[in-house]
């Protein structure tokens, strides 16, 4: 991800119990820090449903509570033309659409469909999908409702692995895509997800 991402330093101010006073720490943030490479399948087995008693859905398998921030120049061609910019990808089409606020987490299931007609393209056409996983059951929901290559989905984890910072995930997963296109020399990526009232959103991007 160095690609995408930007080091910055924070200030981290933590009470010393013995002496009462604060001690200020400085330190560079480089990568995520929500990772777990030590997880393993029996531990996350293991972990208790947080919504059901039988449910499926446990802290495990769900996208974890993370800080982030994210940033994208999006501009026209006359901006790009006058600026004399060299693009890294044209942002092809984007589609809302919505589903019964009780199955929320499908709204890609609609918004897919939707953004691929407005961009003139199948689903075969997309090489990369950055699906985010909010909870594991909507993505794979989405994944086997439309029929997607999991080949093709989040093929360097999802939000589950590294973390959904509201607000920011959107701008974090296109700039994942983008740099993807062009480091593997595809041509067509999608960013995709839920929002809780039951929306779905998707966008395309092309490699320039």
């Amino acid at each position: 991800f160095k690609d995408e991402t930007t080091p910055f330093e924070i200030i981290e101010r933590h009470p010393n119990l013995a002496t009462g006073e604060i001690d200020i720490i400085k330190r560079t943030v480089s990568q995520d820090e929500g990772a777990r490479p030590d997880s393993t399948i029996e531990g996350l087995a293991k972990l208790k449903p947080v919504f059901a008693n039988k449910g499926s859905v446990t802290a495990g398998n769900s996208s974890q509570t993370s800080d982030g921030a994210g940033a994208l120049i999006l501009v026209s061609e006359k901006i790009l033309k006058q600026f004399d910019l060299t693009p890294l990808a044209r942002f092809v089409s984007f589609a809302v659409r919505g589903v019964p606020p009780e199955i929320m987490g499908i709204g890609p299931k609609e918004a897919i469909p939707a953004a691929l007609k407005a961009g003139g393209l199948t689903q075969d056409q997309i090489d990369w999908i950055e699906l985010n996983e909010a909870f594991a059951a909507q993505s794979l929901a989405v994944i086997q409702d439309l029929g997607l290559d999991p080949a093709k989905v989040n093929p360097i984890g999802g939000a589950i692995a590294l973390g959904h910072p509201l607000g920011a995930t959107g701008a974090i997963r296109s700039a994942t895509v983008v740099h993807a296109l062009r480091r593997r020399n595809l041509k067509y990526g999608m960013v995709t997800m839920c929002v809780g009232t039951g929306m779905g959103a998707a966008g395309i991007f092309e490699r320039m």
